[in-house]
């Protein structure tokens, strides 16, 4: 396989995901803003849409959207439990947490890295990422991660889309419970072999 990935962008979430499950994989990097390949050629000739992380299987199907290439990743290697079984009222579970990641982390977060984007429209997403932070906060009260004890792969896609609130100066201190949880999840192994391989730490 292959995994497009941008630096400290969501793709960050599949090479975690990759990691942790221990697959055999090709990381390559492909930044968004320049869209230029290690070898000089043009990412959306791999991907038309540009954006990361897209994940190329071995007979070539391509897999684009963060929440569903770390789901696919994680039914590779069922053993490591990073995603619970198909049918599950635990999986739905897993999949409620990618969806309101993806909807309710991520997106209010690209305002904020968009220069362009009028104050007020940055306030907005600011005030609903403190506000669904802080719902957050108190769903990890006595949990070691999202769905309890077993580490998934929306503990990746959260764990890095919530990251992005340092650059941004968004003040999460009061947060306790996330805080706690970021630590653990940083200092799992598979998260920074990922981190130092993308080059973040």
């Amino acid at each position: 396989m292959k995994l497009y990935y941008s630096a400290g962008a969501c793709s960050l979430a599949a090479h975690i995901s990759l990691e942790e499950a221990g697959l055999t994989y090709e990381a390559i990097s492909a930044p968004t803003k320049t869209k230029v390949l290690p070898d000089g050629s043009d990412y959306r000739k791999v991907n038309p849409l540009g954006y990361v992380p897209y994940l190329v299987l071995d007979d070539g199907t391509g897999l684009r959207e963060c929440a569903i290439v770390c789901q696919y990743i994680a039914d590779q290697a069922p053993d490591r439990k990073l995603i619970p079984a198909c049918g599950t009222m635990a999986r739905y579970e897993l999949q409620m947490w990618m969806h309101f990641t993806s909807t309710e982390i991520h997106k209010n977060f690209s305002p904020l890295f968009n220069p362009s984007m009028p104050n007020e429209a940055k306030k907005f997403s600011t005030d609903k990422l403190t506000e669904r932070l802080r719902w957050v906060d108190e769903q990890l009260a006595g949990k070691q991660y999202l769905m309890g004890n077993d580490f998934t792969v929306a503990d990746a896609y959260l764990f890095v889309v919530s990251g992005w609130a340092k650059p941004l100066h968004l003040d999460l201190s009061a947060l306790k419970n996330l805080a706690a949880w970021r630590e653990r999840v940083a200092a799992r192994p598979a998260v920074q072999r990922a981190m130092k391989a993308e080059g973040l730490i």
